[in-house]
Parts: structure tokens; C-alpha cells; sequence
């Protein structure tokens, strides 16, 4: 016979669970994955922008000088994330994999990105903490803009 206190560890051991696992699965409840209204995964994402991408893309995500001419190797300097850049015309999903995979896995035939890949650096929460600062700073213009894209890509 099971006790009343096994069975209410059980249940509690459920919920716990399932609280877990819906924390993790957080970012992905909704179409927009990377939600520039959750502070607590905005606050996260500064952090790690600061830390692994603003000496590429600029402390105000400005991005690089010149970001529009193509270096001698073929590469791009890193462009701006914040409104007059290319960002927001990505879905999170395609943002997304490219801070995970790196910009050359995403790249077009012919095209040369020095976009390095985050896989071993950064969490998959992580990245998507740093795209939802990143949005955080766009207008509400230029959210809505990227979140219809963001439902046109599912």
C-alpha cells in the first residue's frame, strides 16, 4: 500500500517537473520566441551581449564602420542589430540559427560570412535572451514588422 506521504512527494516531484520543463520550454510557448516583453530573459540577454557580441556588433548595437562594404576576404563587417540594420527583417528562428550555427550556414551560394558560430559558447536560452534584448531596443514598429515575419515563418 502507498502512503499519503509517498504519494504527495510523487506529486510533488510532478510538479516540480513540469515547472522545470516549462521554464526551459519558456521562450518557445508563443511565436515570438525570443520575447522582448519577458524582462527577466531581456536582463539575461544584455548580459551575454555584452559579453560575446558587442565587441563585434557595437555596445549600442550600432554594428561595425562600414558594414555595407565587403572586406578583402570576402567578408562583411558585422552589421548593426539595432533599427537601421537587417536584423528585424529575420524570423527568431533564422536568427536564431545563425548565432547558434554561424552565419555561414545560412549563407547563400557565393557568400562569405564572418559570423562565427555560439554553439559552444552560448545556451539555447541564452540565444534567444540576447536576440529578445536585441528587440528589446527596436521600436514597436519594428517589433511588430519582425514579429509578422516571425508567424509567417511557422
Amino acid at each position: 500500500m502507498i502512503s499519503k506521504g509517498k504519494i504527495l512527494i510523487s506529486c510533488a516531484a510532478a510538479a516540480l517537473a513540469v515547472a522545470g520543463a516549462w521554464y526551459v520550454l519558456q521562450p518557445f510557448a508563443s511565436d515570438v520566441w525570443a520575447d522582448p516583453s519577458n524582462r527577466e530573459l531581456v536582463q539575461a540577454g544584455e548580459t551575454a551581449y555584452r559579453s560575446q557580441c558587442a565587441a563585434c556588433h557595437g555596445a549600442n548595437l550600432e554594428g561595425a564602420k562600414n558594414w555595407r562594404q565587403r572586406r578583402k576576404d570576402g567578408t562583411f563587417p558585422s552589421p548593426p542589430h539595432d533599427a537601421t540594420g537587417h536584423t528585424w527583417h529575420h524570423s527568431d528562428e533564422i536568427l536564431f540559427d545563425i548565432t547558434k550555427h554561424g552565419g555561414q550556414h545560412n549563407a547563400p551560394s557565393g557568400f562569405v560570412s564572418g559570423m562565427p558560430a555560439f554553439d559552444d559558447k552560448l545556451s539555447d536560452r541564452e540565444i534567444y535572451s540576447v536576440l529578445a534584448f536585441i528587440k528589446s531596443r527596436w521600436s514597436r514598429d519594428v517589433r511588430e514588422r519582425q514579429d509578422q515575419t516571425n508567424r509567417r515563418s511557422r
